[in-house]
């Protein structure tokens, strides 16, 4: 194993080239010092946060790190001092002592079966027992976990460290699934964890850490000691990627992407900043890289939406259909919302928002200080892009996502009848509302429009409706200027008018590419498009 001080990296070579080994998949601190993966160096943080012996709780998305913070305490906690070797923790820790660390993983099981998650919290138990020689006679899970914190802690004359990696996966895993199995995990977690409120006696530091935080769930109302340090801006960037890290850390990887890509590294740069980038967890704090996304990039040479990728939020776009949900306001600016409102999440709450914010589709774009209110919104690309494609398929009442190419490519092309009949495809997987004047064909149809021309915006510029008073669409090409207008039950030809009439096209008046203005309508009755008016200008 190597070294590197100055940038907390560790190097290999081979024939003399650099070829930097990516931790793609490993999420264990030790295996990935000993296996000469990058690292970037987060210990100055971990040992403000270890320093104390306060219980925290830290809330991040999937694939962001957090069980990498976890096995890495845990190393800390063991006294492996020759793992952080060359980090900033080496320099600010002078007594390296050895804890007994009970770490609960719970990031796979079965939990949506009954006992699952019974059986996880045993093996944690046992491996933790027979590590310490520590009796395991006791029947009851909670009296059985008490025991262990007072047996290791006389037993070793040092108090036990208590990690909790993933906490909410068995209650993540039944929302939608299984109402029963959910209460059964919560009932466990409930007694459980609850044993942890008075032994403080016996716990050096306690750390759980999730995607969301359920706010009925016993370590938030039984354990309330628990400090919740999600949107705390000194630990903003404990898990993550900052722009600074990025290039110190990564600045090979970049240029070999940008090489492969054909760009320059400005150019790079500024695509990493698009796609992965734009994650914030307080309103105070620089803005956050996925690095699941990152490194996955460096390692393959290519821009691909990684992160989305893992995890289809099937429940969740099938949850903001049901509401009725305009996904406008996912990137047009009017999400509104409180940091409290953010900070929890009840599964009986209609009001899916914090869920989305906890598990990463959505972050802080913006804070009024006066109103105390936070805009959310996408924090980048590879969400945007990914989300909005596993919305067609609920809005479309179809289960294959939309080929958004095939549009791009008519549009390249200067095919506006080719788009006519692509929309008409679209609109006949509506789903059948059995009056013709129902608001929600109403919904269906303007989404259907609205999410089309926002896919469209990986391949060519697109610009949506906003309040200052623009068409529905305008879509711009190397040679072409689109400008859309959809009415339903309206006439084509009124839409045309409304385009010249509210000046829609003065901005391109002196523009030498072709412009194509398009009036089109919907028709409640036919539920399709009806009139398709074109007008081609020079």
């Amino acid at each position: 194993m190597c070294g590197n001080i100055e940038s907390a990296l560790c190097l290999w070579y081979n024939c003399g080239m650099n070829t930097r080994k990516m931790p793609v998949g490993i999420q264990d601190f030790e295996k990935l010092r000993e296996g000469g993966f990058v690292y970037v160096d987060k210990t100055e943080l971990i040992y403000k946060l270890a320093s104390t012996e306060c219980p925290y709780f830290l809330s991040r998305p999937r694939r962001f790190g957090k069980s990498l913070l976890i096995t890495t305490l845990e190393a800390y906690f063991l006294g492996k001092r020759d793992l952080f070797s060359g980090l900033a923790i080496e320099k600010l820790e002078q007594d390296w002592i050895e804890y007994p660390v009970l770490k609960f993983s719970l990031a796979a099981g079965e939990f949506t079966k009954s006992g699952g998650l019974e059986k996880a919290l045993q093996s944690c138990l046992f491996d933790f027992e027979r590590k310490y020689a520590l009796p395991s006679d006791e029947p009851s899970l909670p009296t059985r976990f008490k025991n262990a914190l007072i047996n290791a802690t006389e037993k070793t004359g040092r108090k036990v460290v208590v990690l909790v990696d993933e906490y909410d996966n068995p209650l993540l895993k039944n929302i939608g699934a299984s109402d029963t199995q959910g209460e059964e995990n919560r009932t466990l977690f409930k007694a459980f964890f609850a044993t942890l409120k008075d032994q403080d006696a016996y716990t050096r530091f306690v750390l759980f850490t999730g995607v969301t935080k359920f706010s009925k769930v016993s370590i938030f109302s039984d354990l309330n000691q628990l400090q919740d340090i999600s949107m705390h801006s000194q630990y903003a960037e404990i898990c993550g990627i900052t722009q600074a890290e990025l290039e110190e850390n990564f600045m090979p990887e970049i240029e070999e992407l940008a090489k492969e890509n054909t760009l320059s590294k400005e150019e790079c740069l500024e695509k990493l900043r698009k796609f992965y980038d734009g994650y914030k967890f307080c309103v105070k704090c620089k803005n956050i890289y996925n690095p699941f996304s990152l490194i996955n990039a460096f390692s393959a040479l290519k821009f691909a939406k990684y992160w989305f990728s893992t995890g289809t939020p099937t429940f969740l776009v099938k949850r903001l259909y049901e509401m009725g949900f305009n996904p406008k306001q996912f990137s047009d600016g009017s999400l509104y919302t409180s940091e409290d409102e953010i900070s929890d999440y009840r599964p009986d709450n209609p009001d899916i928002i914090p869920l989305l914010y906890q598990s990463g589709y959505l972050t802080i774009k913006d804070y009024d200080r006066d109103f105390d209110s936070l805009t959310l919104g996408y924090p980048n690309e590879e969400v945007k892009y990914g989300f909005t494609q596993s919305l067609m398929p609920v809005y479309l009442n179809s289960d294959k996502p939309l080929d958004i190419r095939n549009f791009a490519r008519d549009i390249k092309k200067g095919s506006p009848d080719s788009l006519r009949d692509r929309f008409i495809a679209l609109f006949a997987t509506l789903p059948y509302a059995t009056n013709p004047s129902d608001k929600v064909l109403e919904r269906d149809f303007q989404n259907v429009v609205y999410l089309t021309f926002l896919l469209l915006g990986q391949f060519v510029r697109v610009e949506q409706h906003s309040a200052k008073g623009r068409a529905d669409c305008i879509v711009e090409t190397e040679e072409y200027i689109y400008i859309f207008e959809f009415k339903r039950d309206g006439t084509a030809e009124n839409a045309l008018f409304q385009i010249e009439e509210a000046g829609y096209t003065k901005p391109y008046e002196s523009d030498s590419r072709t412009l194509i203005k398009i009036g089109a309508v919907f028709s409640s009755e036919e539920r399709t498009i009806t009139q398709w008016l074109v007008q081609v200008s020079p």
